[in-house]
């Protein structure tokens, strides 16, 4: 469990690394939804099995889906990931924020729990939501589905 852990650690950096380098914006998007793969992942060697499915449906489903219409509908010309001024400050400043982390992650002298496993929750919240709330749920759905199609009407060229 700690290779995977570590395993998903580097994919999900070197994704989120990958998309500051990358210069087409949709290659960026897709290593953000490999970032986005990878915290799921790492959320599952914690034992957080409903946060990662809400992780994987909501962000490298429904946000990376969203990212990669708004790419499309763009002009051709605007979807390079072109530098500027800023990079260098930007990337010193970060690298400042890194070592900080490591240093603060380093030095702290962490406890462990003498608990077991986390129960999974995914089975009751599923329960919940399609017996005393499925009305809400649906209802939610049909709003999304709704906004959706209104969204795509409006960018849509006559």
């Amino acid at each position: 469990m700690v290779i995977a852990f570590w395993t998903l650690a580097a994919l999900t950096l070197g994704a989120a690394a990958m998309i500051i380098v990358v210069r087409n914006l949709l290659h960026a998007v897709l290593f953000l939804i490999l970032s986005f793969i990878g915290v799921a992942g790492l959320y599952i060697t914690l034992s957080a099995d409903f946060v990662a499915v809400a992780q994987i449906l909501i962000y490298a489903g429904a946000i990376a889906v969203l990212m990669i219409f708004a790419v499309m509908l763009t002009p051709r010309s605007s979807r390079n990931n072109a530098g500027n001024f800023l990079q260098l400050p930007a990337l010193v400043l970060s690298g400042l924020i890194a070592a900080g982390a490591a240093i603060v992650a380093y030095e702290t002298e962490w406890r462990e729990a003498d608990r077991g496993s986390f129960d999974t929750t995914a089975a009751q919240i599923g329960d919940a939501l399609l017996s005393p709330f499925v009305l809400p749920f649906e209802i939610a759905s049909v709003l999304l589905v709704a906004a959706m199609i209104g969204a795509i009407v409006l960018v849509r060229e006559d």
